[in-house]
């Protein structure tokens, strides 16, 4: 678990109330609404939520890469670039210069008909510039930096030659090749075993530490939450709905979506316990019902749960979007409910 990070540095990351909708000829679907966050130098803030909580989406507009039937509002600012502003150009200068993304699945990731040496070297001729031979020697440093075995003659190999955790370690350093300031990981370790997880979870915390990036993971996964970040944002229908540092939010969730996800995993359970599951299913964002977006699925739900949308409640650099709590951030449950 990583210490709280220093913010005496300006935000490499600034995003104000982000929204993304996803327009048709038969639909108007809201994905992400209203997200907002700063992301320091140094840290690491991990986007945990179920599926089809609008996590992806989220990191995915940082570099705009998101299917022209997306439509973006808000403010994203990123290494002081304005991102909504880009026009392409400007778009391919920022990727992997600026902000870099390793992907959830290094297999549809990687191009299979190139080697993945010439791959990272290719990535570091278009935005530094250098030849080939350079790029060739930046591409067996970066192997061995993210501590490749045999790196050089694994710079022939194709993508498909080689095991789960060796084109995860491939993907890293593609995405470290020009040591950008931002570092987006989607399910990082989603594919891995568990003993490979952990590897390339201590390989991207040692990497940070060394290079000073601003890392964004996106994970449904407790553990790596735990072990990656600084700051946790839980996100649920498309919605920030408690956001703060590891600790505090693992030790003492406030939102009731939040308290399910911990009730809801192995860890720190007895064994033979039955785990605690969260009733339902996520909403449909084409049809949120009314209110708070997890009304329908929480036991603690009042009246008024399913007839205001709950605004953001700010307390102790917490933030929770719950009724339950009042201006100050007190927990009003046990005083106020029927």
């Amino acid at each position: 678990m990583t210490s709280e990070p220093s913010h005496s540095k300006s935000p490499v990351v600034l995003v104000d109330d982000l929204r993304v909708r996803f327009v048709s000829r038969d639909l108007d679907l809201p994905v992400v609404s209203g997200v907002s966050f700063a992301l320091h130098p140094h840290e690491t803030l991990c986007l945990l939520g179920e599926s089809g909580s609008g996590k992806s989406v989220t990191m995915r507009a940082l570099m705009r890469l998101l299917p022209e039937t997306a439509h973006l509002s808000g403010r994203i600012v990123v290494d002081g670039q304005d991102v909504l502003a880009l026009d392409e150009p400007g778009l391919r200068a920022l990727r992997g210069k600026s902000v870099a993304m390793i992907f959830q699945e290094p297999m549809t990731a990687l191009d299979p008909v190139f080697t993945v040496g010439r791959q990272i070297a290719e990535t570091v001729v278009c935005h530094e510039g250098v030849s080939y031979g350079a790029a060739d020697r930046r591409a067996l440093e970066l192997l061995e930096m993210v501590q490749v075995p045999s790196a050089k003659r694994r710079l022939a190999a194709y993508p498909h030659e080689l095991s789960g955790g060796l084109r995860q370690r491939m993907m890293i350093a593609m995405a470290l090749a020009c040591r950008p300031k931002v570092l987006l990981a989607d399910e990082p370790t989603t594919a891995l075993d568990a003993t490979v997880q952990i590897q390339i979870l201590l390989l991207l915390r040692e990497l940070q530490k060394e290079l000073g990036m601003a890392t964004i993971v996106v994970t449904h996964d407790l553990g790596v939450a735990c072990e990656t970040a600084d700051r946790v944002a839980v996100m649920y229908a498309g919605r920030f709905v408690e956001t703060g540092p590891v600790e505090a939010l693992m030790e003492a969730p406030r939102h009731p979506y939040t308290l399910g996800l911990l009730n809801a995993t192995v860890h720190g359970q007895s064994r033979g316990a039955r785990l605690k599951t969260i009733v339902g299913a996520p909403p449909d964002l084409a049809a949120l019902p009314p209110g708070c977006s997890f009304a329908p699925r929480c036991g603690d739900a009042w009246d008024t749960c399913t007839a205001e949308t709950p605004h953001a409640r700010m307390s102790g650099g917490r933030m929770v979007r719950c009724h339950k709590y009042n201006e100050a951030g007190l927990d009003l449950l046990s005083a106020t409910a029927p």
